[in-house]
């Protein structure tokens, strides 16, 4: 439900004799907002005053952060549904497999109706109109597939795990690809381009291309061969997924939540930190500047944020801050959700204007380290916030985000209000049942494997082989011819000449087609044991 519909919270702040009623005041905005929660104070929680964001400042990006059980994944649902509700479409990324709940109606409960009558919620149980993906295939939903190309070198080295040096060489063979129209796929392109530059043929064209070394090539063949084994390759092929379609509103109005499932790739969260960082990039090159707009043209929530990060290269958290500063413009709104904001680059969370942060832990003295680290990201508060984060219950998180002149909001402790749609997964039929019955199920769900770098650099080698058998074959019958003509020089005369037919078996191009005969029967038979066959022209 949008705040913009709900009574104002002036007249708390009007009051002024409560020393809460500042912070209040600072959320009573008068254009459309999200209803977050419920201020608190001292323990106490205050459902008249409302702790909202402005539905325009959600394209200015936003970081959820909070220790493990705390509550986080509610609070994306949470935000989800009121942008849904506002007709913005949101993307979000199920990571545990829980967040498919959005699609159905939420149950009620003493809990529920609880926790809605603390904070002043009028729930309803509802819905949201949702589409479910997976990566290439992997798990339930409708398949996403990036083309190697598309993807590119810098991100393709994140989830390589490449080192610099390596990095600048896969940026090179790219270039080779380019340059010779071998279009890059699939993996099977990729690795056969690399071992093309690796092989006896390939290696004189490492040296026009910037001095790729061999020993590094390499390399990259083996980390691309490791990947594809891991199970990998069908994550990237064709056809490959239009981002556009995370923009969509549904028949009523409401905006398309897409929920990319990955509980099925929990085991390669390097793969599937980059492949988000895809989607976001995509994105990014494709939609127009649209500046300052009424509200965001689609809302991106990152989970899992401080994978994308581990280990990160510098052009590639220079290519995240990049993208993550620029998409604003563009109408798109990213929020990053992790532990705490240490796991996101300086560069990074100086861009996040919405905070929602959860309880924080202080067991051993990094966590102590860590809690420090977080209040010193927010601004002057009337909390002792390092008491505050430490006591917060599941469901509580301390609050601030920019007000609609762009002025962050005073820091408010909050009790979050319930999510209206089923708090956890829906019934696996049911999701089967959903992603068949998508229009986009028979867009995008059979691979299509069309004519690439592997197949032309296949044919070309079968050409050079070819080519190569038969000047062998031709060397052979010239040099037969020779020494048959050197015989006959050398033969005494007198002696009977032979027969026509004579003469004809016993040249040397009669041999040497004999053999020929001989070799072509010799593959037909192997073809026939082996079950290969002749690749169609």
């Amino acid at each position: 439900m949008s705040g913009s519909d709900q009574p104002s919270t002036g007249s708390a702040a009007q009051a002024g004799a409560e020393p809460w009623a500042p912070i209040a005041a600072g959320y009573a905005f008068d254009g459309a907002a999200l209803d977050l929660g419920a201020l608190l104070w001292d323990g106490e929680c205050h459902p008249d005053a409302r702790i909202r964001i402005p539905l325009p400042m959600l394209n200015r990006h936003g970081l959820v952060a909070g220790a493990t059980g705390t509550g986080k994944t509610k609070t994306l649902q949470l935000i989800a549904e009121q942008l849904s509700a506002n007709g913005v479409p949101v993307f979000l990324a199920d990571i545990k497999g829980d967040v498919s709940g959005v699609a159905a109606p939420g149950v009620d409960g003493e809990k529920v109706r609880e926790r809605a009558a603390q904070v002043g919620q009028e729930w309803t149980a509802t819905g949201f109109p949702c589409e479910f993906y997976g990566l290439g295939g992997t798990g339930p939903g409708i398949p996403v597939r990036a083309t190697v190309t598309s993807f590119g070198p810098v991100l393709l080295s994140k989830v390589l795990q490449l080192n610099q040096t390596q990095e600048q060489s896969l940026g090179l063979i790219f270039h080779y690809a380019d340059a010779k129209g071998l279009e890059l796929v699939d993996l099977k392109d990729l690795r056969a381009v690399v071992a093309f530059l690796v092989s006896d043929v390939g290696k004189a064209e490492l040296k026009g291309i910037g001095g790729l070394s061999t020993a590094t090539a390499g390399v990259i063949l083996r980390t691309i061969t490791a990947f594809e084994q891991q199970g990998a390759g069908g994550f990237f092929g064709e056809p490959e997924f239009d981002t556009g379609e995370f923009l969509r509103t549904a028949a009523d109005g409401r905006g398309v939540v897409s929920v990319l499932e990955l509980a099925a790739v929990q085991d390669k969260p390097q793969l599937f930190s980059t492949f988000l960082m895809w989607l976001l990039a995509d994105l990014y090159g494709d939609l127009p500047e649209v500046g300052d707009v009424d509200k965001p043209k689609l809302v991106f929530f990152f989970d899992e944020a401080h994978l994308l990060f581990s280990g990160a290269s510098k052009a590639f958290l220079e290519s995240i801050t990049q993208t993550v500063r620029l998409i604003r413009s563009k109408g798109v709104g990213v929020f990053f959700v992790t532990q705490t904001p240490k796991d996101v680059p300086a560069d990074v969370l100086a861009q996040l204007g919405n905070r929602v942060q959860h309880a924080l832990r202080a067991f051993t003295p990094d966590d102590a380290k860590a809690l420090k680290a977080t209040v010193r990201t927010f601004p002057r508060s009337a909390y002792d916030l390092e008491e505050v984060l430490t006591g917060l219950g599941t469901g509580e998180a301390v609050i601030t985000v920019l007000s609609e002149k762009g002025a962050p909001t005073p820091v408010a402790a909050t009790r979050l209000r319930a999510p209206q749609s089923l708090m956890g997964p829906v019934p696996a039929a049911d999701l089967e049942a959903a992603v068949r019955g998508s229009l986009l199920y028979g867009r995008y769900a059979e691979a299509v494997d069309r004519e690439s770098a592997y197949e032309k650099l296949t044919a070309e080698q079968q050409a050079a082989e070819t080519a190569a058998l038969r000047a062998a074959e031709e060397k052979e019958a010239a040099e037969e011819a020779a020494r048959d003509a050197k015989e006959a020089a050398r033969a005494p005369r007198g002696k009977e000449e032979p027969s026509l037919a004579e003469q004809v078996v016993g040249s040397g191009i009669f041999k040497s087609l004999a053999r020929s005969v001989g070799t072509q029967l010799g593959r037909e038979i192997s073809r026939s044991l082996f079950g290969t066959a002749r690749r169609k022209r």
